[in-house]
């Protein structure tokens, strides 16, 4: 086992591919990641499975699909009948370990949004353990470990392992209410921080975008530096030890709310942010859901203060959350510093693989829109991707297509430790695999939507310059050229010009769909 390498997974909550500078970000700075880059391959063309957490986090853990591990949306836990490509390093003798966010299981109370079924009268109403084609324990105890009552309780302890993970840190949700250990830690060594911890306890500010805080909690006790803190002392229990680790780091930011703390919140001008081209093209006709974003925001121009969902946003609000973002992403990347330097300082540099990657993206005043949605645009689906092998290639570039359910497999082939029968990932190039023809990006949401209908569903693939995505409702699919509109600016889906390229996507999507239907359980007998 000693000659097999470790692994160092970083991962961000909500950063797109263009938020870094190693990816041309032309204001943002972000050396330590950059060096990251500088000693390994950096993707150019690396796709999230499903553009939100729980069902893109469960895709990375189980090296599947959406459709197949069983997490569609947010609001699914991960089953435990999952197999974890971490569960198969343990086995393999590999130490794990995960450190900040997981958001495998529900972190909040917040009522389901799905529509009670109306019975039709003189029917007979199936009964409660009845009423679903599945029966599942999905909300049973050992499902509540990332909830706030679990962390309520005296000394709460989260049962071991935790999807394979033999040490689990938590840290539960965003900005200033983050739950979990880290949340713990606080009120033991800093109650009087503790307090501040309420976005009505906020430094004043002139930002008008939505979920601006500009919080009082200071740089050493916000969750990004008590994730570096808890790494490096990971890492430095680790001298000597000469069994390998996989550990995860993983940060909650820079998703919303938007609060960098300390020299973070001005480290950039909204002003020097690149205006997104909606704001400044006078032909573009906007899609119907930006049309009603901006038309409920207009009626109540506090909407998206205390959502996730999608908003629209002017031009201003749009460079103020990019700046905030990049606050954000540059406490990241000096926490990635620190983390980077304890490698060295614990002797395990030489054999250690690490990767840098985020679960999905965000708007950030594309198409005038801010936060996630079902809209499928590369701000949300394209995310970065970076794996540094000190045996490996550096400072190389790939166009590879490769995504987030490939992170598994390929550490997995790089480690030598077969995968599991029934994952889908594909190995990338850096461990030797042939990589993807194709990205396949599946997304449903429990929120009903007016431009989307009732629990949208909407599919997408990614192929040679082409996206095109077919939405299961109400909203109008789409098809754009990557190459030549970048912005995704013009909707060719009616497009008689490229009705062979539609016919040739559509088929391809097809085939797609049914190579990910499921195989497993195994049959039990011939018959």
């Amino acid at each position: 086992m000693t000659d097999r390498p470790s692994y160092i997974l970083f991962i961000t909550d909500q950063q797109r591919y263009d938020h870094l500078g190693c990816n041309g970000h032309p204001v943002l700075r972000t050396p330590n990641i950059d060096a990251i880059a500088a000693e390994g391959v950096s993707y150019d063309r690396f796709y999230v499975a499903s553009p939100v957490c729980m069902p893109n986090r469960a895709s990375l853990m189980t090296c599947r699909m959406p459709s197949s591990h069983g997490v569609r949306s947010l609001g699914v836990p991960l089953s435990h009948d999952n197999v974890t490509f971490v569960e198969l390093m343990r086995a393999a003798g590999y130490d794990t370990a995960l450190i900040g966010k997981s958001h495998l299981q529900n972190v909040s109370d917040w009522a389901v949004q799905i529509e009670p079924p109306e019975y039709r009268d003189g029917f007979t109403a199936p009964p409660e353990d009845l009423a679903v084609a599945v029966r599942s324990d999905l909300d049973s105890d050992e499902y509540q470990y990332e909830r706030q009552p679990f962390y309520l309780q005296d000394d709460p302890q989260v049962p071991l392992p935790f999807y394979g993970f033999d040490k689990y840190v938590s840290v539960l949700r965003h900005g200033f209410n983050t739950g979990g250990d880290h949340e713990l830690h606080v009120k033991q060594t800093a109650p009087d921080v503790h307090k501040l911890r309420s976005r009505d306890i906020q430094f004043p500010h002139d930002y008008s975008c939505p979920q601006a805080i500009r919080v009082k909690i200071p740089e050493e006790h916000y969750s990004t530096s008590y994730i570096a803190d808890q790494t490096v002392a990971f890492l430095e229990s680790r001298r000597g030890n000469p069994t390998p680790f996989f550990l995860m780091v993983s940060f909650p930011d820079p998703h919303h709310p938007f609060t960098p703390p300390g020299k973070y919140w001005d480290m950039y001008d909204p002003d020097d942010m690149p205006v997104p081209q909606a704001y400044v093209a006078d032909d573009w006709d906007p899609p119907e859901y930006v049309k009603i974003s901006e038309r409920d925001r207009a009626a109540n121009p506090s909407l998206g203060q205390n959502a996730g969902f999608t908003v629209a946003v002017s031009q201003r609000e749009a460079q103020e959350a990019r700046a905030l973002t990049c606050g954000m992403i540059s406490m990241i990347d000096d926490a990635v510093g620190r983390i980077r330097q304890a490698v060295d300082e614990a002797g395990v540099a030489d054999n250690t693989v690490q990767i840098y990657t985020s679960d999905h993206g965000d708007h950030l005043g594309e198409h005038r829109l801010l936060f996630k949605g079902a809209e499928q645009y590369d701000s949300l689906n394209h995310v970065p991707f970076i794996w540094a092998d000190p045996k490996g290639e550096s400072g190389a570039r790939s166009s590879d297509l490769a995504q987030t359910l490939d992170i598994g497999s390929t550490i997995l082939e790089h480690a030598r430790i077969e995968g599991a029968i029934g994952m889908q990932g594909q190995v990338m190039a850096v461990a030797g695999g042939a990589g993807r023809d194709a990205a396949h990006i599946q997304y449903e949401t429990q929120r009903p939507q007016e431009a989307f209908g009732s629990r949208p569903r909407v599919h997408t693939i990614i192929h040679g310059q082409w996206r095109l995505s077919m939405y299961l409702g109400k909203c109008q699919n789409e098809l754009f050229d990557l190459k030549n509109d970048p912005g995704e600016m013009t909707n060719l889906w009616d497009s008689a010009d490229h009705a062979e390229v539609r016919a040739m996507l559509i088929e391809k999507l097809a085939e797609m769909e049914i190579a990910v239907a499921d195989r497993v359980p195994l049959p039990t007998a011939m018959a």
